[in-house]
């Protein structure tokens, strides 16, 4: 079995900043993808950031120049450092992975960890 753990949500000011965290752990042979969605309340969860199997990245336009995503390959973690937040980014935060494990390739996603900007 596969496990995701999350963490670094939270409460923050506009213009704040918070991190946070992905480890994915368990019968993992290979990570093809890795990244964070988000889901506001009404609205449809949507991609923040992600590492796509070629290694490339890709960002929501709402937060380019503000969020930077990372990974650590040898941990099997993935990262979101969050600068100059918005009350818009208030949302539960969900960390994604693609990866081929004892179960074949699957994607697995975190429990989510809310994000809360207060203006």
């Amino acid at each position: 079995q596969v496990q995701l753990v999350e963490s670094g949500g939270g409460l923050v000011q506009a213009g704040g900043s918070l991190r946070l965290s992905c480890a994915a752990s368990g019968s993992i042979f290979s990570i093809n993808a890795m990244g964070w969605y988000r889901q506001a309340p009404g609205k449809q969860r949507e991609l923040v950031a992600g590492f796509t199997s070629g290694g490339n990245t890709n960002y929501a336009d709402s937060v380019k120049g503000r969020f930077t995503i990372s990974r650590d390959n040898a941990k099997n973690t993935v990262d979101l450092q969050m600068n100059s937040l918005k009350p818009e980014d208030t949302a539960v935060y969900y960390c994604n992975v693609f990866l081929f494990g004892i179960a074949g390739r699957v994607d697995y996603w975190g429990q989510g960890t809310q994000v809360t900007v207060s203006s």
